[in-house]
């Protein structure tokens, strides 16, 4: 069986190494995965997302607009900017806590991200939406909203992985020193 999966943000939030960990997890389960990353103006606060193909008779990384069976939005205007890849019944993951653009900032915008919130409600009946900045800030540490993404995403039942094996092959990939606070995060609920 296929999974499209799409995972977008902006940078510094850890878009790259989830897709790398769930790289990897189907790798180790010996699920052929193909994936593709664009992170353009990343360093800058710039959009970040990467196509995951998990399955057999994979051609291409990429895949076309209504056909993901689950988006991780890191950012809800990042999420909105991807919702037409969702495919009808796909679900979404999305981190509630906005970005504001850099455009917005320098022309003096408001932007909170809660008008990107009602429009993802509403056409999405599939949507888990979670503070996970707020669960960052109660584990002690920015980095790992990447983490609670994916445990949250684990829990929708779409991605064919359990947190057991997500937890391992991130704990081949971090640093030592940062294995417990991410696997603590994993599992934060």
């Amino acid at each position: 069986m296929q999974r499209n999966i799409l995972i977008c943000g902006v940078g510094g939030q850890g878009i790259v190494l989830t897709g790398k960990l769930i790289s990897a997890a189907a790798m180790a389960r010996g699920i052929p995965v193909m994936s593709a990353e664009t992170i353009g103006m990343a360093q800058k606060g710039g959009s970040v997302f990467t196509f995951l193909r998990l399955g057999d008779d994979l051609h291409c990384p990429m895949f076309p607009p209504a056909s993901a069976d689950l988006l991780i939005g890191f950012e809800p205007a990042e999420a909105v900017r991807m919702l037409p890849y969702l495919k009808e019944g796909g679900k979404v993951i999305v981190n509630t806590h906005a970005i504001m653009p850099v455009t917005a900032a320098l022309s003096g915008s408001d932007y909170t991200g809660t008008e990107m919130l009602d429009y993802l409600k509403q056409q999405v009946p599939a949507l888990t939406a979670l503070d996970a900045d707020a669960a960052c800030k109660e584990l002690g540490s920015p980095k790992v909203l990447n983490m609670i993404m994916l445990g949250a995403a684990i829990r929708a039942e779409v991605l064919p992985f359990t947190t057991d094996e997500i937890e391992d092959v991130m704990r081949k990939t971090v640093k030592p020193q940062f294995a417990e606070m991410n696997a603590r995060a994993l599992r934060y609920e």
